[in-house]
């Protein structure tokens, strides 16, 4: 299998590594077909510029995906660095929602453990060391009160004169 390495924030390469190489940072990343993830980066592989090393350098490498039909690997093999943007933004998505539909979980479940406790139990599960619990707690905070703004609305005061 080809791989090719990309540069991303580094708890997202953290947890990727720990959701789908059990946290062994030795190995590739291997996406599953079944993810958006693993076809965003199919539509994303480029043939390599004549004027680009083949050595790859980042933090994450990851297998191509191989398909029967389309793009051969072996021929494109390149993600560009706008391409490795479009990635990092996904993977970012996918990682706040799961930690996300969790604290939401324990909220909906009556508050068994407090927010930092479910953050925590997130990192530890991924093996992520690269960002603080305060950090995701205060993004989290800030999206449910941007959500909860957003589901007010404005006072009604017109009345009707008839």
């Amino acid at each position: 299998m080809v791989t090719t390495n990309i540069t991303i924030a580094a708890y997202l390469a953290e947890y990727l590594i720990g959701k789908f190489n059990n946290g062994n940072s030795d190995t590739p990343v291997h996406f599953p077909d079944n993810l958006d993830i693993y076809h965003i980066v199919w539509s994303l592989l480029l043939k390599r510029p004549s004027n680009i090393s083949p050595i790859d350098k980042g933090n994450l490498s990851i297998y191509l995906p191989n398909r029967r039909e389309g793009k051969d690997p072996s021929y494109y093999n390149y993600i560009s660095n706008d391409g490795a943007s479009i990635i990092e933004k996904n993977i970012r998505a996918m990682f706040y929602i799961e930690l996300r539909q969790q604290l939401n979980d324990n909220r909906e479940r009556g508050h068994f453990y407090q927010d930092q406790e479910i953050i925590y139990l997130f990192l530890a599960r991924y093996n992520v060391s690269s960002i603080s619990v305060d950090a995701l707690q205060k993004n989290y905070l800030r999206w449910r009160n941007s959500i909860n703004q957003a589901r007010k609305r404005r006072r009604y005061s017109k009345t009707l004169n008839i």
